[in-house]
């Protein structure tokens, strides 16, 4: 059976960024990083119009640091951000207010860094053509509060009600909340954003060790693919927690440092397992959406 939920009482709010420049720390080291190895580096990061990596993209290969698939919007008022970054949800639809691609729709497909700065969101390569950083955009901001009736263990992060009820998530003959994913992570692949809230930002695979990134098939993850975090647990801030379940989506490319990779954005978390993970080939918000590429 379906999940029963309660989004008959959400409040629907806008929100609203603009698309952001890319940008680098302004420290004395910088621009240049460090990968894995300590060679130092200068890439593209997070931040802009991305017109080449869109949402079904593969997650590694492209020549970047935790690249953003699509376009990424922020509020340079610290307050608004917050407010921006908190109330928009995966699958949330945002239209764009100003500039020649004024009146295009599109979708929040993810959220990321260290203090939650951005929100990713997808729009047709087209629309990316005619977009210019400034541009305003705005969210119909819809899923905090959002609960499952029969599952008051498990809580719900950055989820839009268009995402449970694209997922088709199911209550099991056990009582667990069924989630389809492409993938489990284990808890030794989790890195940066451990500590972190979880109603922002990202939480990193660490992709360092490239031959157990193989050996467990998580070198084919996409971007926009739904994965399982195991035994982590992000009812608060991300953190360890044997037999927790977590739920989010891949939002952003992997990265050269060490302790980062793809960016998860967390949507759904259960502190004593009551998420059982089915993994099921393709399932990916590129699809769950029917989003162009």
């Amino acid at each position: 059976m379906s999940a029963r939920n309660n989004t008959d009482k959400l409040i629907c709010v806008s929100v609203m960024g603009q698309i952001a420049s890319p940008g680098f720390p302004g420290l004395p080291a910088e621009p240049y990083r460090l990968d894995s190895d300590g060679r130092a580096f200068l890439l593209p990061t997070y931040g802009g119009i991305v017109y080449n990596v869109s949402v079904g993209d593969s997650a590694y290969g492209w020549l970047a640091d935790c690249i953003h698939p699509g376009v990424s919007i922020s509020l340079k008022d610290e307050n608004g951000n917050r407010g921006l970054n908190l109330l928009a949800c995966v699958g949330n639809t945002a239209m764009v207010m100003s500039g020649d691609a004024k009146g295009a729709k599109g979708v929040v497909t993810g959220k990321s860094g260290r203090f939650s700065e951005h929100v990713i969101l997808h729009f047709s390569p087209a629309d990316r053509e005619k977009m210019a950083i400034g541009d305003k955009i705005n969210i119909k901001a819809c899923g905090v509060g959002m609960t499952l009736a029969d599952h008051p263990d498990v809580k719900l992060k950055s989820c839009s009600p268009e995402l449970v009820d694209g997922l088709e998530v199911t209550t099991g003959n056990n009582g667990s909340l069924n989630v389809p994913v492409t993938a489990v992570i284990p808890p030794h692949l989790l890195g940066a954003g451990a500590g972190l809230t979880s109603e922002g930002g990202s939480l990193h695979i660490q992709t360092q060790d490239r031959a157990e990134i193989a050996r467990l098939g998580l070198d084919q993850l996409r971007l926009g693919d739904i994965v399982a975090l195991e035994d982590f647990d992000s009812s608060w801030n991300h953190g360890y927690l044997r037999g927790a379940i977590g739920i989010g989506v891949i939002g952003q490319g992997d990265s050269p440092r060490s302790g980062y990779g793809p960016g998860v954005t967390l949507v759904m978390t259960s502190m004593k397992g009551g998420i059982n993970p089915v993994v099921t080939a393709g399932v990916n918000i590129k699809e769950v959406f029917n989003l162009q590429a």
